[in-house]
């Protein structure tokens, strides 16, 4: 079983990634790991390429990804995947979880996260939650997964359809 996991920050996309990884013993890559290493730097485009197709190569049988990174195999990890969430929660759902999650890592590093990476809530990444990962290219880019694969999208908005989905899979 192939998982694409994609989404807004703060909707669970980490937290339902470990739950299909653990259930269905997958192996499972978290695309923000990927993204940055240690003390939020950026990695190397092509780096950051390599280790994604890697991973891919090396599970043909099956696989959970976690994140959006639209430069990193996004086409391939699409078509290759045999459910793609998409996790469409609200602004303010978002900020609130990612309110709660940064009360519950402060000063600590997820396991979701390059090592390193201490988690932070900023103005920044703030902006990011209710604004910037919001955009309009965004949005058409789910879109346009929904209506390429409509037979494997399954489009989560919010705690009680993410709650009934995760128990008709049985996490």
């Amino acid at each position: 079983m192939k998982i694409e996991i994609m989404g807004y920050s703060g909707s669970g996309k980490s937290t339902l990634c470990r739950s299909f990884s653990e259930k269905y013993d997958l192996p499972a890559l978290y695309l923000d790991s990927v993204h940055f290493l240690p003390n939020w730097e950026v990695r190397e485009d092509a780096e950051k390429q390599s280790i994604v197709t890697s991973f891919l190569d090396s599970n043909p049988d099956g696989w959970v990804i976690d994140g959006n990174y639209s430069k990193l195999s996004y086409d391939r990890r699409v078509e290759e995947a045999d459910i793609v969430i998409q996790m469409l929660f609200g602004r303010m759902d978002c900020l609130w979880r990612c309110t709660k999650r940064y009360h519950k890592y402060k000063g600590k590093t997820r396991p979701d996260m390059a090592e390193g990476c201490s988690e932070k809530m900023d103005s920044e990444f703030v902006k990011w939650i209710l604004f910037g990962g919001r955009t309009k290219k965004a949005k058409e880019r789910y879109k346009k997964v929904r209506e390429t694969y409509p037979e494997k999208v399954v489009v989560i908005k919010n705690q009680k359809q993410l709650n009934k989905y995760m128990e008709k899979m049985g996490l």
